[in-house]
C-alpha cells in the first residue's frame, strides 16, 4: 500500500505556494518512512487531493467509491480568496461553499495553522480538521554568503546597497500596493519583488500600480527556487505585507535563510511567530517604514537567528513525523518502504526520479 499525491491541475498552481506545499507533502512522506507515488496505483489505499478544482472534486469522490481514503489539504480559505484576483470578492462567498463541498468530502482535512483550522470549523466542515505547518526545506534554505555574493552580481548590487524583497503573486492582498508605497518611500534602497500572475487575472489598480513603480523597484517576476534562495541569501530585509495567509510559506523560506522579517500583524502568525522575538510585526504601513528603515540602519536588532530557529522546528523531517502521527490517529492506512517487495519497491523509487514522466518535480 501506499499514498498517492492526486496531481491533475498542478501546472495551474506550481508557481504558487500550493505547489511547492505539494513538493513539501513528497518529501515529509518520503522523510518519515511512508511510501509515497504521484500516479494512480491499485496499492495507494491514500489519496492526498491539495487543489478544490473540480478535477480534485471528482477525483476524490473516485478514490471514495474505490474504498480508499481521501486527506484534502485545506490551503484556501474564503478569506484569502479575496482581494486577489479579478472578480474574487464577489466571488468570495460562493468559493467558501464550494470548498466546504471539497474538504468535506475527504476523511481527514490538514491546514496549515491554527488560524486556518478554526476557519475551516467556524465554516462547518465536518470532518476531522488538522493543523499542520507546510514546512520547509532547511537542507536547501539555509544562510550563505557564498549564494548573498551570487545574488547581488547578478543584479549588480555593491555589497554596501541595501536590499528589500519579497515574495507573491502580484495581487492586493500579497500587499503589493504597500511595498510599491514602503519603495517609493526608500528611494536609496533597492527592492526586488519575485513573483507572477497571469496579466488577464491582474486588477487594474494592480497593474497601474506595477506600471507606475519607483525605479529602484525591480518585479523580476516568478523565478526557481535555486535563484530565489539567492535572493533571500541576498536580500538585507525580507518585507511581506500580506492581509491575509493561511500560513506563508516564502515566510519560513525567509526565516530559514537567517534574513531579518518584516509582516504585517494579522492573525495567522498568533502563537508561532512573536513581535519582537523572531520577527516585527507592523499594524500599518507607517510602522512598517519604521520597522523596515531601524533594520537597515541598524537601529534595530535583527532577530534573525530566532527566526532560524522557528524555521529549523518546521523542518520537513519534523513536520513529516507530525503528519505521519495524524495517519495513525486517524487509522489511516500505509506501508512503509521495508514493508515492500523489492520490485515494488524499484517501481515507487524508479517513479519519483527526475526523468520520469511521473515525477513531479
Amino acid at each position: 500500500m501506499s499514498v498517492q499525491l492526486y496531481t491533475g491541475s498542478l501546472s495551474l498552481v506550481r508557481k504558487s505556494g500550493v505547489g511547492r506545499a505539494v513538493e513539501h507533502q513528497r518529501e515529509m512522506l518520503r522523510r518519515s518512512g511512508i511510501d509515497v507515488t504521484v500516479r494512480p496505483s491499485p496499492d495507494a489505499r491514500v489519496v492526498h487531493c491539495n487543489t478544490v478544482f473540480p478535477d480534485s472534486l471528482a477525483a476524490a469522490l473516485w478514490a471514495k467509491l474505490r474504498g480508499k481514503k481521501v486527506v484534502f489539504y485545506g490551503h484556501s480559505t474564503m478569506e484569502d480568496f479575496r482581494d486577489s484576483f479579478r472578480g474574487s470578492n464577489f466571488l468570495a462567498p460562493l468559493f467558501r461553499r464550494w470548498i466546504m463541498l471539497c474538504y468535506n468530502r475527504g476523511d481527514v482535512v490538514i491546514t496549515p495553522t491554527e488560524y486556518s483550522r478554526r476557519l475551516l470549523t467556524d465554516y462547518g466542515v465536518r470532518r476531522p480538521v488538522y493543523a499542520l505547518s507546510n514546512g520547509v526545506d532547511t537542507g536547501f534554505f539555509a544562510p550563505s554568503q557564498e549564494r548573498r555574493q551570487a545574488f547581488r552580481a547578478q543584479y549588480g548590487l555593491r555589497e554596501e546597497d541595501k536590499v528589500v524583497m519579497s515574495v507573491g503573486h502580484t495581487i492586493a492582498r500579497k500587499g503589493l500596493p504597500e511595498f510599491v508605497q514602503l519603495a517609493r518611500s526608500l528611494p536609496d534602497v533597492r527592492f526586488f519583488w519575485f513573483g507572477h500572475t497571469p496579466p488577464e487575472l491582474i486588477p487594474r489598480n494592480i497593474r497601474e500600480a506595477m506600471d507606475n513603480a519607483p525605479e529602484n523597484l525591480c518585479f523580476p517576476g516568478f523565478v526557481e527556487r535555486e535563484e530565489l534562495r539567492d535572493a533571500y541569501c541576498g536580500c538585507d530585509v525580507f518585507a511581506f505585507l500580506s492581509h491575509e495567509e493561511t500560513e506563508g510559506i516564502v515566510v519560513l523560506e525567509a526565516l530559514a535563510c537567517g534574513i531579518p522579517v518584516v509582516l504585517r500583524d494579522i492573525p495567522v502568525y498568533e502563537g508561532w511567530l512573536t513581535h519582537g522575538v523572531q520577527v516585527y510585526k507592523a499594524g500599518d504601513d507607517a510602522q512598517v517604514l519604521r520597522e523596515v528603515s531601524g533594520l537597515l540602519d541598524g537601529s534595530l536588532p535583527s532577530l534573525a537567528e530566532a527566526g532560524l530557529q522557528t524555521a529549523r522546528s518546521r523542518s520537513l523531517e519534523a513536520m513529516g513525523a507530525l503528519l505521519r502521527g495524524i495517519y495513525e490517529k486517524e487509522h489511516l492506512p500505509y506501508d512503509t518502504p521495508a514493508q515492500l517487495l523489492p520490485d515494488q519497491l524499484a517501481r515507487r523509487q524508479a517513479a519519483m526520479l527526475p526523468g520520469s514522466r511521473h515525477w513531479m518535480g
